[in-house]
């Protein structure tokens, strides 16, 4: 019987108890089977990807969460001269945009409503009329809705006008596959604690290595600097800096237990019968999602509040959590919302009983949704 709260969230997420058990050991940073740990790992994601150093492409871990890693990426990639253009339709587009404005980076904003993905005739539009641009940063999975953003598409458009794509992949990489060389991706970011259901520690970066090389002296911070992470971890496998053993120790069950259950391709399908499920079962009760089905992702979820004013997300929340069930507040900012993940080591029993905890809060709030909803498409 699991004793840990089921998190329907986009991470942390729930992990295995393979993961849990492989962090009980204390490693030293400089250990010889420590540093094996670390080149498996940095193998095992390329060829997650798809790609290999023989193919030109590398991977780089860097401690902190993954927002630590796009920081990395940007400070790091761009040089003096360089002018980032973000495409934004949530919070996380939002996010890299105000990190590039704290290193004093240039940043082209091509914003658009969070119900739509990203438009690349309007990314080329905008990467015409500024030829000065050298990157281009995309969200994949934009966890404000859970909406997928044309990655190919984008990607083209910035090959076309000599920028490189930074591609935040943060909650999308090991569940869905992509082609990095067919996207023209030159950076992909993510984090343990993600699809692969490590735990929380480290990011990384997929980075081509020309990409990487003319890094070289760019970065605007000390510690965050990618081009001499890469170098240390080439020159003696090692981190600059203190490394999260356990979290790295996790993370290489967590990749083994990935390959268990069919690579990405069979994660994804796991994630997509979890989503299903619970789209299903939250109309029954009379909940409506934020997303058209066209657009709805299969990572997060976000659910419209029911009309009226009796319905309070506090309460809600706070019941589900008394029951054993963690969701997540909204970050919608046209719409009020919350939101219910279909990631981490979750299955469709698990959907199963939140379900039945959200009817029985409703019961408890003394909502009737159904009575409200009927006949609402």
């Amino acid at each position: 019987m699991r004793e840990d709260k089921p998190l329907f969230t986009p991470g942390p997420l729930t992990t295995s108890e393979g993961v849990k058990r492989a962090m009980l050991r204390d490693v030293g940073s400089r250990d010889s089977a420590f540093i094996d740990t670390i080149a498996r790992i940095r193998t095992g994601l390329l060829e997650l990807a798809g790609v290999s150093q023989a193919d030109g492409w590398e991977a780089v871990l860097m401690q902190g969460s993954g927002t630590f890693g796009i920081e990395a990426v940007i400070s790091s990639a761009l040089p003096a001269e360089g002018a980032l253009l973000v495409a934004r339709n949530g919070a996380y587009g939002a996010r890299i945009a105000a990190i590039a404005a704290v290193h004093g980076i240039e940043v082209v904003d091509v914003a658009g409503p969070e119900n739509r993905p990203c438009d690349p005739a309007e990314i080329e539009r905008a990467l015409a009329a500024s030829p000065h641009v050298t990157h281009v940063a995309l969200v994949h999975c934009e966890t404000t809705t859970g909406i997928f953003n044309p990655v190919a598409e984008v990607g083209a458009a910035a090959r076309r006008h000599g920028a490189r794509l930074i591609l935040d992949s943060m909650s999308a990489f090991g569940s869905v596959e992509l082609d990095l060389a067919a996207c023209a991706v030159d950076f992909l970011v993510s984090s343990a604690n993600k699809c692969i259901e490590g735990v929380p520690g480290f990011s990384f970066a997929l980075a081509r290595g020309d990409a990487i090389a003319e890094s070289e002296g760019r970065a605007r911070t000390f510690s965050l600097d990618l081009f001499a992470q890469w170098r240390g971890l080439e020159r003696d496998g090692q981190f600059r800096f203190t490394p999260p053993t356990h979290a790295i120790l996790a993370f290489e069950q967590a990749l083994a237990e990935l390959a268990a259950e069919g690579g990405v391709a069979g994660r994804g399908e796991r994630y997509h019968r979890n989503r299903d499920r619970l789209v299903e079962g939250m109309r029954a009760l009379g909940f409506r999602e934020y997303l058209p089905d066209a657009l709805q992702g299969h990572v997060i979820t976000s659910f419209r509040y029911p009309e009226g004013d009796r319905f309070d997300f506090e309460e809600f929340y706070d019941r589900l959590n008394a029951r054993g069930f963690v969701i997540y507040p909204g970050k919608v900012t046209d719409a009020e919302c919350f939101r219910i993940g279909s990631i981490g080591r979750l299955f469709e029993a698990d959907v199963d009983g939140l379900l039945a905890a959200i009817e029985a809060v409703l019961g408890e709030m003394e909502l009737d949704l159904r009575a409200t909803t009927e006949g609402v498409q």
